[in-house]
């Protein structure tokens, strides 16, 4: 069954890895439609019989180094339930979103989170992976609400459209899809997540390049490994440019005798900055600029144009949208998924505290 056990620390608290081979008839039956309650139980007795120390409730198990399966014992999710005076229910929970152009408009919550649940759709998504987005939205408006009272439409991480705005992008599965991110939204109603008691940023991405990353200034960001990734059709892209595309998009001169070199990255790689001739550019803005899909970048120069290869699709913090896709598939649900990619928090509901 087992052939190994690690007890990690998050910093938070203990997970047990419980480590197959494919070998192993136990490990062929999480493909199919073998029951979660037959699967706690084995595993509750392997810990039992083994007399392995081990606290906690939390259980990833292992297939040749990739987590196939999250759950917990003897409970599965645990939501901290937080009693409040006012209702945070997502139809009466009212959001002031600032526009592009600076008017003020407002709509429930939950017409919120459909229009930013469908900036970052991929085909058929898993409804535990749209349940997790939609918790990570909501905790943004929550937060955003709690400081400054308004949520900007263009952030940092979404770009808010009605969702009536997707009925062309989305056809002819649009009343499908619509119907799933309503379900996302009911089933996590007043769901949030919190560090520390304070609510996070909703880092998201759609894929990297086999595991996510760490950032000093939010420490609720946890690198974690997402090896499912790397078999994404995003883990790789090459786009090509013309030098006179490129004078037009920077406003300065680019020819083929134009130098590009790569000053300044991160540990990871991620290129922070970037001079091309004599002009040095922001990498974030570079990729913009270019419609990029990360700051992951290498430049080949060629004799007319330019190629640019990119790794992952985001800036590889927080929540992997393809990884999430794998996780879910194998049986994880929207509490495992944010607990392996958000170690560090807590997953929390609001409860109207009913008057007496």
């Amino acid at each position: 069954m087992f052939y190994r056990y690690e007890i990690k620390n998050n910093g938070v608290e203990d997970i047990l890895y419980l480590y197959l081979t494919m070998n192993y008839e136990f490990s062929k039956e999480l493909g199919s439609t073998s029951l979660d309650s037959e699967l706690k139980r084995r595993t509750t007795n392997f810990i039992k019989n083994n007399g392995i120390p081990f606290q906690g409730d939390k259980i990833y198990l292992v297939i040749d180094d990739v987590i196939v399966k999250a759950f917990q014992i003897p409970k599965e999710e645990q939501v901290k339930k937080q009693k409040e005076e006012k209702s945070y229910d997502d139809y009466d929970y009212m959001v002031i979103l600032q526009l592009e152009d600076s008017s003020m408009v407002e709509i429930s919550l939950h017409e919120f989170l459909l229009g930013a649940l469908a900036t970052n759709m991929i085909p058929n998504l898993p409804l535990e992976v749209l349940k997790a987005m939609a918790i990570l939205y909501r905790t943004y408006v929550f937060k955003q609400m709690s400081e400054y009272q308004v949520v900007p439409a263009v952030n940092d991480f979404f770009s808010y459209k009605p969702i009536d705005y997707y009925k062309i992008a989305f056809a002819p599965d649009y009343d499908k899809i619509l119907v799933s991110l309503n379900e996302a939204i009911k089933q996590t109603n007043s769901m949030f997540v919190t560090y520390q008691k304070q609510y996070i940023l909703p880092f998201i991405h759609i894929s990297n390049f086999g595991h996510t990353l760490e950032d000093q200034r939010y420490p609720y960001l946890s690198s974690v490994s997402s090896l499912w990734d790397s078999s994404s059709p995003f883990y790789v892209d090459t786009v090509q440019f013309s030098y006179d595309f490129l004078s037009k998009i920077f406003r300065f001169t680019i020819t083929k005798d134009t130098s590009f070199k790569i000053t300044e990255t991160s540990p990871y790689g991620k290129v922070l900055k970037l001079t091309i001739g004599d002009h040095s550019i922001d990498g974030k803005k570079f990729m913009n600029l270019l419609h990029l899909k990360s700051q992951f970048l290498s430049i080949i120069l060629n004799v007319n144009t330019i190629s640019i290869i990119t790794r992952g699709w985001g800036d590889a913090l927080g929540l992997s949208i393809f990884g999430a896709c794998h996780l879910a598939e194998n049986g994880c649900s929207y509490a495992n998924i944010l607990n392996y990619y958000f170690p560090k928090v807590q997953l929390c509901q609001y409860v109207k505290e009913l008057s007496s």
